[in-house]
């Protein structure tokens, strides 16, 4: 997957804003996974704006092109039970129409 050079959609989240995953009713091709729909995580850095994979799995152009992000997430906010560090993170790339700005108390508050 490359990034279109002439329809590059503008960053509307920074490195270190935080983020809840949008919970839709996915596409058949749905690249964002069902475990963090709903989730809080924050972004850790941007990938640039490639084609949507949901579009052009439909047999659309996958236009506009869509700002992807690294989005973290702590994993004993994801799985209570998780019996790791509690500085463990899982970083998974969204894109930007999955995500919505969290507020810090909700980002403290954990994942529900």
């Amino acid at each position: 997957m490359t990034a279109a050079h002439d329809d590059i959609s503008v960053a509307r989240f920074e490195v270190g804003d935080p983020v809840r995953v949008l919970d839709l009713t996915a596409p058949p091709h749905c690249r964002t996974p069902t475990y963090v729909r709903g989730k809080v995580g924050y972004i850790g850095g941007r990938m640039g704006a490639f084609f949507n994979p949901e579009e052009a799995a439909e047999g659309r152009d996958g236009k506009p092109d869509r700002m992807v992000y690294h989005v973290h997430f702590h994993q004993q906010k994801l799985w209570p039970d998780y019996a790791g560090a509690a500085e463990d993170e899982l970083v998974i790339d969204l894109y930007e129409h999955w995500l919505a700005p969290a507020t810090s108390e909700e980002l403290n508050a954990g994942n529900i």
